[in-house]
């Protein structure tokens, strides 16, 4: 593999038996070759995507103490604001190059699910980045369920297999503010090389080299969406459900050339995490002779609280 393929999601909402199956097929090999396509036909419309970059970029060059204000104490970064180098990657005690913000789930039927999660942080200084996070969050969660449901389809289960356990999920939409340098990075990069936590990533923003992400012969490969496109990806949590059928792939965003050190790189990625009491368990489908059982069972929310300990952000 030594691109990242690129899917059309209205194949697969079509009414065209054939062109939803072509989509299946297209996105379950993608999967199980590289973890990675690029998304076309997707739920965002340019008029969102530009209102949203338009307040992220609004909220990073707020004064340093005014975004402070937004860091909450005591939550693992999971609502609000992260300030620059809190977090690194796995293995990793260089804290990466970035600045971020977190929006999560809008809960509206399930009080006591409502309890579980922090609440989402209002910026009192932009009155519309509230409002546009929400919508946003919301039109990648659609997407992601459609994603979620030609997989299903591809691993042999009901289509909606993941609906339930995706709704009202502890999902989290990550707008990134990658600074420009001003000196030499010690071993430092805007996102050292990692794997997702969650069950898929979809990732706006990823026009223009940077993100790369690293096939079976450990070659690194760029990923360059067209404007129109979101890059997804598997993540952990998909990948140890499917027994590592479907691949959550090691990537990366470099460091610019010199020659750019001045610019600011935004990207904007949606984790979609499952329910906390969601199993992991390996399906019974994914085990067979040649691939035994490789993970050990687990819930999605002690999953993720032993991936937020290792990342730094949760003691």
């Amino acid at each position: 593999m030594t691109s990242i393929p690129s899917v059309n999601l209205e194949d697969f909402l079509s009414e065209d038996p054939k062109r939803k199956q072509k989509f299946i097929d297209e996105i379950g090999k993608a999967y199980q070759d590289i973890g990675f396509v690029a998304l076309k036909g997707h739920f965002l419309d340019e008029k969102l995507v530009n209102s949203l970059y338009s307040e992220i970029k609004n909220f990073f060059t707020l004064p340093v103490e005014d975004k402070r204000k937004y860091e909450i104490p005591g939550i693992g970064g999971q609502r609000g604001y992260v300030s620059f180098g809190k977090e690194s990657a796995k293995g990793k005690k260089e804290g990466d190059l970035k600045e971020f913000w977190h929006f999560g789930q809008y809960v509206e039927d399930d009080p006591e699910r409502a309890k579980e999660y922090p609440e989402n942080v209002d910026v009192n200084e932009l009155p519309a980045f509230n409002a546009v996070g929400k919508e946003t969050y919301q039109m990648l969660e659609k997407t992601a369920k459609y994603v979620l449901r030609a997989l299903a389809l591809h691993l042999n289960l009901d289509e909606t297999y993941f609906d339930n356990y995706i709704h009202n999920g502890n999902s989290i939409l990550r707008p990134i503010h990658y600074p420009p340098i001003s000196e030499e990075p010690k071993a430092a990069e805007r996102a050292a090389a990692h794997g997702d936590i969650n069950l898929i990533t979809l990732l706006m923003g990823a026009q223009g080299r940077g993100l790369q992400v690293q096939n079976h012969e450990g070659e690194w490969l760029d990923a360059i969406a067209e404007p129109d496109e979101l890059m997804i990806n598997v993540g952990d949590m998909l990948s140890r459900h499917t027994n590592n059928k479907l691949k959550s792939t090691i990537h990366r965003v470099i460091n610019p050339p010199r020659e750019l050190w001045g610019t600011s790189r935004y990207s904007i990625p949606f984790f979609m995490h499952p329910i906390s009491e969601m199993k992991l368990d390996v399906l019974d489908s994914c085990i067979d002779a040649e691939n035994p059982k490789q993970f050990d069972d687990i819930s999605a929310g002690a999953f993720l609280d032993q991936r937020l300990i290792e990342l730094g952000l949760k003691k």
